[in-house]
């Protein structure tokens, strides 16, 4: 615990999350809309042994938005801090797709069960027992992840993405 402004306790941000948290954090790196911009982004971070585990691009007239998520978060935070790159962090649910003839039905039932609006969706390049996951950027964490769980489905920790059996790349 840390005193705030007024005597008043509080936790530490830092201390909250764990790698055994379950969310997994993507990092939303901006980049200018030019031929070469996502090629030096993307050396950068395999040049210092980072595994990308998923990655989506938005495009617009003038900047782009990298959405990646990597197997080290703090690895992957200094990077981008280092190399002076424009970024921001989120948390996303990830989610191991059911063994079910309708898995993706399956995840978005129980996050409509709960009411959680998804505002967008990617595969992860994630694959334990085999089983694919999906990383899902929804309006209420905590709720999804309650949900989830409390249904039965697999989450995904960001501890869990250093040892998938499966990488693909």
């Amino acid at each position: 615990m840390s005193m705030g402004f007024g005597g008043e306790e509080f936790t530490d941000a830092t201390t909250i999350r764990g790698r055994d948290y379950p969310a997994l954090r993507q990092f939303c790196v901006i980049l200018e809309n030019r031929v070469g911009s996502l090629n030096t982004l993307m050396r950068q971070l395999e040049r210092h042994d980072l595994r990308i585990i998923a990655l989506s691009m938005v495009d617009n007239v003038d900047v782009a938005i990298a959405r990646i998520m990597l197997n080290n978060v703090e690895r992957g935070r200094e990077l981008f801090e280092l190399g002076a790159f424009t970024f921001f962090e989120t948390d996303l649910v990830g989610v191991e797709l059911p063994d079910e003839p309708q898995p993706f039905v399956a995840v978005c039932s129980a996050l409509l069960q709960a009411e959680v609006d998804v505002n967008y969706m990617y595969p992860l390049m994630y694959r334990r027992g085999g089983r694919s996951a999906v990383a899902i950027h929804v309006d209420d964490v905590d709720t999804a992840i309650a949900i989830l769980r409390d249904l039965g489905h697999t989450l995904l920790t960001e501890g869990d993405l250093t040892d998938d059996d499966e990488h693909f790349s």
